[in-house]
C-alpha cells in the first residue's frame, strides 16, 4: 500500500514540476508585440527566441528523464 501511494505521489509531483518548468519557459519567451508591428530585425530576434525556447524545453525534458534514474 505504501509503495502504491509513493508511486502516485511521484507521478503527481512530476506533473506539477513539468507544468511549472513549462510555464516558466513560456513566460521568459513571451513577446509583447503583435507580428504585424515588428520590424524585420525584431522578427528575426523573435524567431531565434522561439528556437532557443524549443531547445530549452528539450533540454529540460532530457534532464527530467535523467532524473528518473
Amino acid at each position: 500500500m505504501e509503495r502504491m501511494l509513493s508511486m502516485i505521489m511521484r507521478m503527481i509531483f512530476r506533473k506539477a514540476v513539468n507544468k511549472g518548468i513549462n510555464a516558466g519557459v513560456n513566460r521568459m519567451a513571451g513577446g509583447g508585440k503583435a507580428k504585424q508591428d515588428l520590424s524585420p530585425a525584431e522578427r528575426k530576434q523573435m524567431r531565434q527566441a522561439k528556437q532557443t525556447t524549443k531547445r530549452a524545453r528539450q533540454a529540460a525534458k532530457a534532464t527530467r528523464r535523467l532524473g528518473k534514474f
